[in-house]
C-alpha cells in the first residue's frame, strides 16, 4: 500500500472544506491485479495551524449488508499536515482486493489550533470501488 501528501502555504481567511474521493478503481481477474486509490482533501480555516486526515478502508463482500472496516498495517492512522498549510491532501492505495466485493473509504478530517486542540472535525465517505466476480479462463473450443 502506498500513500502521499501535498500541501501549499497558507493564505488564510477561507472557510474550510473537506472532500473524499475514489481516485482510481482497478478490477482484474487475479487478486494481485485489483486495487483502489482513495483521497481526502481539506482546506484550512481561520485559526487552524494544522490539519489531519485519517483514511479507513471498508469492505462489503458479496451478499453482506453492511460495510465493515478492514484492519491492516498503515490503515487508520492520522496523517498531520505541516504548520500553516492552506490545502492538505492525502492519498491511500490499497491492493490485493477480494472479489466479488465493494470497497469504500471513510475519511476523517480534523482542524487543529496552535495548541493542538480540535477546532472542527468532519467525516466523508467515498464512492464504491466494485470488484466483480472473476470469470475463469476458458480456452475457445476447437474442432478438428
Amino acid at each position: 500500500m502506498g500513500d502521499s501528501q501535498t500541501g501549499t502555504p497558507a493564505a488564510g481567511g477561507q472557510q474550510p472544506s473537506a472532500s473524499a474521493t475514489l481516485e482510481q478503481c482497478v478490477a482484474g481477474s487475479a487478486q494481485s491485479e485489483r486495487s483502489a486509490i482513495f483521497a481526502g482533501e481539506m482546506t484550512s480555516m481561520p485559526g487552524s495551524l494544522r490539519m489531519a486526515i485519517r483514511i479507513e478502508i471498508q469492505e462489503q463482500m458479496s451478499g453482506e449488508a453492511p460495510f465493515h472496516t478492514v484492519t491492516a498495517s498503515g490503515l487508520g492512522a492520522w496523517r498531520v499536515s505541516d504548520p500553516g498549510v492552506q490545502a492538505y491532501r492525502y492519498n491511500k492505495q490499497v491492493t490485493n482486493l477480494f472479489a466479488p466485493a465493494s470497497y469504500r473509504a471513510t475519511i476523517h478530517f480534523r482542524w487543529l489550533n496552535a495548541k493542538g486542540r480540535l477546532m472542527r472535525s468532519s467525516v466523508r465517505h467515498t464512492l464504491r470501488c466494485r470488484q466483480p466476480a472473476s470469470t475463469p479462463y476458458s480456452p475457445s473450443a476447437s474442432t478438428e
